[in-house]
């Protein structure tokens, strides 16, 4: 009887190694903070030497690190690629869903990324993090319709992001509360109130407003949030 044949090892091309450290570094630095990561770290959750990690990444942990986070920004660039169908909070709707499933999935690294002070920190990794802002920025306006926005309806939109990165840090902090969906929820609710005291002293988001509103659900996010706010309104009309 012969016995089962040991399978034949392998050799891993170049770019077939520089991927597995890269993985291994990806899944150290979601969920623990850089400087809380070594190379040592990175060889034994690759099952490799230390010298090898090096012949890779002669930079060391910081050229890793820089590496694992510029494949994290693509990945969370993709989170907020949304076919241009539906109405508009519905569509955010579900990038903010596949956003905060990133956060859930890095949160530490998330958090020591957008806390700044960790001592991978360079100005090559503030440039990449802006770059992840501006496309966040870029998709948001695209789904309002607009392409070249005037300063209060860019000001907005970028007020709106930096919330929703403190929103997304604070949920981390208080051990993911509330649920994901409710924060969802409330991110959408906050972007249309922002949206709404802007446009009303500003034309050009007013315009904004107007079309959006055309194009969305009496049971959808606007809807919804007319309809829970309206009492409040109504109090606050007995000021006038």
């Amino acid at each position: 009887m012969t016995s089962a044949a040991t399978p034949a090892y392998r050799r891993l091309s170049v770019e077939e190694r520089r991927l597995q450290l890269l993985d291994a570094a990806q899944t150290l630095f979601a969920h623990r903070p850089p400087e809380d990561v070594s190379l040592d770290d990175v060889a034994e959750a690759a099952g490799v030497s230390r010298p090898l990690v090096y012949r890779y990444f002669p930079g060391g942990k910081q050229q890793l690190y820089e590496a694992a986070l510029r494949s994290s920004a693509d990945a969370l660039e993709h989170c907020f690629a949304e076919p241009p169908e539906g109405p508009p909070t519905e569509r955010l709707a579900r990038v903010l869903d596949r956003y905060l499933a990133f956060v859930d999935q890095h949160d530490a690294g998330f958090a020591a990324l957008l806390r700044g002070g960790s001592v991978a920190g360079t100005s090559r990794t503030s440039a990449i993090v802006d770059e992840v802002r501006r496309a966040a920025a870029e998709q948001i306006l695209f789904h309002l319709g607009v392409t070249e926005p005037g300063p209060r309806l860019s000001m907005m939109v970028r007020t709106w992001i930096a919330a929703v990165e403190a929103a997304s840090l604070i949920w981390v902090d208080e051990d993911k509360r509330p649920p994901a969906g409710e924060l969802r929820d409330w991110l959408v609710d906050h972007l249309v109130a922002l949206l709404t005291v802007t446009a009303a002293s500003d034309p050009e988001t007013a315009g904004v407003v107007a079309r959006i509103l055309r194009q969305e659900r009496a049971a959808g996010p606007v809807g919804t949030l007319a309809r829970n706010v309206a009492p409040v309104v109504s109090e606050a009309a007995h000021l006038l």
